[in-house]
C-alpha cells in the first residue's frame, strides 16, 4: 500500500496552523487536486473532538473522482485523521499532527496511506497522486502565509 510521511516546521503557531487544516471547505482555493469538497454532515464527537463526514472531488486533466470521507477533528491534542468511507479506493487514511516548537513556530506532520480499488486507475493515477502529496506541505505553508502573513522560523 502505497504511503507518504513528512514532517516540517513551519513558521506560524500550532492552533493557526490546526485550524487553517481543519477548514476543509476551503481546501478547493488551495489544495492540489482538490476540485470540490462538499459538507454531508457535521457533528459533535467524543472528548471534546467534532467529526465531519464530506466528500472531496480530486481531478486532474481528464480524471474525476469523488471520495467521501470522515474527518475527525481533536482541537485538545491538535490532530486531524482523515478516514475513507467510499469511493474510487480500497483504504486511504490520512493523519495531521501539530507540534508547538516556540512561540511562533511548530512542526507539522502529514501522513497518508492508501490504495486504490482498481489497478488501472492505481496504475493511471498513482504517480500523480504521490506528486500531489509531496506538494501538500507547501500549499499548506503558502496559504498559512497568506492567512497569517509570512513568517519566518
Amino acid at each position: 500500500m502505497p504511503e507518504f510521511s513528512t514532517t516540517r516546521r513551519v513558521g506560524h503557531a500550532a492552533g493557526d496552523m490546526f485550524d487553517l487544516v481543519a477548514d476543509v471547505e476551503k481546501y478547493p482555493q488551495f489544495v492540489p487536486l482538490c476540485r470540490a469538497l462538499t459538507l454531508r454532515k457535521r457533528m459533535p464527537g467524543a472528548d471534546g473532538t467534532e467529526v465531519i463526514v464530506a466528500d472531496m472531488t480530486v481531478a486532474y486533466k481528464v480524471f474525476h473522482e469523488t471520495f467521501k470521507s470522515r474527518v475527525t477533528i481533536d482541537r485538545p491534542k491538535l490532530g486531524i485523521l482523515v478516514e475513507y468511507l467510499e469511493g474510487p479506493f480500497s483504504k486511504m487514511e490520512n493523519r495531521w499532527e501539530f507540534h508547538p516548537a516556540g512561540e511562533r513556530a511548530c512542526d507539522v506532520k502529514f501522513f497518508i496511506s492508501y490504495e486504490f480499488k482498481s489497478r488501472t486507475l492505481a496504475m493511471l493515477m498513482g504517480a500523480m497522486f504521490e506528486a500531489a502529496f509531496r506538494r501538500f506541505a507547501d500549499a499548506f505553508e503558502q496559504r498559512a502565509n497568506a492567512v497569517y502573513g509570512r513568517k519566518t522560523v
